[in-house]
């Protein structure tokens, strides 16, 4: 397939980073953008968030992958008995992004989503996997392939760099879900991890995977190019 790979790391609700990302990137229609996951909860704006990937679909071929924080949203919207756990994981924040205020009329959760975003949530992936790359939100048993990884490790598995040894695919993986508080891409060679903790004042940052080409915003937009 022709054109380029780019993988964005947790976006939670920044919407400003992203649309500044997304202008630099200026994805075309033979490029496939992957977003890792965790694109709401704990920011803002995680409403404007989905309408940007929304729109983005229409330019680029987008691959959504599943985050812990949008399976804790789809638990929430089939059981209400496990809604307090992804507010306490920043949905409020989502929530609230979505018009919900305290005190305000009280509504069941899939009626303050619109059916669009919630269709969004429910076609994320677990995994996408090319030819040379593997792409994840968390973590892998290092035995396993894709198909057969336990979501416990998909969506939660924490990136310890001391420990972590490369996929028996030989494959590169690039995943998020742990913030890098450093704002650098932590680069194993083997492993890339792209959360660059942009919704506690770092980066949000994407990877064109074929070339090494890196770009980063932070909340307010501002741009670097690494």
């Amino acid at each position: 397939m022709s054109g380029r790979t780019i993988a964005i790391g947790d976006i939670h609700g920044c919407s400003d980073a992203l649309v500044a990302l997304v202008d630099a990137i200026n994805p075309a229609g033979e490029d496939t953008v992957i977003t890792l996951g965790d694109t709401i909860d704990r920011g803002p704006n995680s409403r404007t968030v989905i309408d940007q990937l929304l729109d983005l679909s229409g330019r680029c071929r987008l691959i959504p992958l599943l985050g812990n924080h949008e399976e804790a949203l789809l638990d929430a919207l089939r059981d209400v008995n496990t809604l307090r756990r992804w507010l306490t994981l920043g949905g409020a924040d989502t929530l609230r992004s979505y018009g919900w205020q305290s005190g305000g009329p009280r509504r069941a959760l899939a009626d303050w989503i619109p059916a669009r975003h919630r269709e969004f949530f429910t076609n994320c992936l677990s995994f996408h996997e090319t030819p040379t790359h593997l792409f994840l939100h968390a973590g892998y048993v290092p035995e396993l392939p894709l198909a057969e990884q336990p979501p416990l490790a998909l969506r939660w598995r924490v990136t310890d760099a001391a420990t972590i040894v490369p996929h028996s695919s030989g494959k590169v993986a690039v995943v998020g879900h742990t913030p890098q508080l450093t704002g650098e891409v932590l680069d194993l060679e083997f492993l890339v991890c792209l959360d660059t903790n942009c919704v506690r004042g770092g980066w949000l940052t994407a990877l064109d995977v074929e070339t090494g080409q890196i770009w980063q915003t932070d909340r307010t937009g501002r741009l670097r190019i690494g």
